[in-house]
């Protein structure tokens, strides 16, 4: 009887994972995860960036995690304080993406598909919004020449639109 205890207790702490191992595993997996969300975040970034820069603001907005998302609103040709929907709990931010993605693809000459590829890979299509060959076209005047059509003569310099945050006037 002694033997069978100790043959049991001995595959009882051989076989089990201790709270030590346990813990070690959770962080190993959760500091990865958070290495894959930082590496998104950046990439993330890096296309609001320059997506940012053929809007023709500045590229250091995108940095601002919040007041990203307002100038992006505002890119999108929307009213800047829809982006205080990301504030409603759950459903909100959802419902901010797709209003966003559906009106920022056509600011840029997309069509509809690539808004649902803003919706479900945001990072990736910001970086084809950025460094593609899409242009702004949200705001250009009506005798503006198209994206693909042969310069004549110097073209003026592009107007930035007038941010009500930085100009006080709001």
């Amino acid at each position: 009887m002694l033997n069978q205890l100790m043959s049991y207790s001995v595959y009882y702490r051989t076989n089990t994972v201790s709270d030590t191992d346990l813990l070690a595993g959770f962080f190993a997996f959760f500091g990865t995860f958070m290495l894959f969300v930082l590496a998104l975040y950046i990439v993330m970034i890096v296309g609001m960036w320059k997506l940012f820069e053929k809007a023709g603001r500045e590229g250091w907005k995108s940095l601002i995690p919040i007041y990203n998302l307002y100038v992006l609103t505002e890119i999108s040709g929307q009213n800047g304080l829809l982006f205080l929907l990301i504030l409603i709990p759950g459903v909100g931010s959802l419902i901010w993406l797709i209003l966003v993605a559906l009106k920022l693809a056509p600011a840029f000459g997309k069509d509809t598909g690539f808004a649902i590829g803003l919706i479900l890979l945001p990072p990736v299509f910001y970086l084809i919004l950025g460094f593609g060959n899409a242009q702004y076209v949200l705001g250009k005047p009506a005798g503006a020449p198209a994206a693909g059509a042969a310069p004549q003569g110097p073209a003026p310099a592009p107007q930035k639109p007038e941010d009500p945050w930085v100009s006080g006037q709001q």
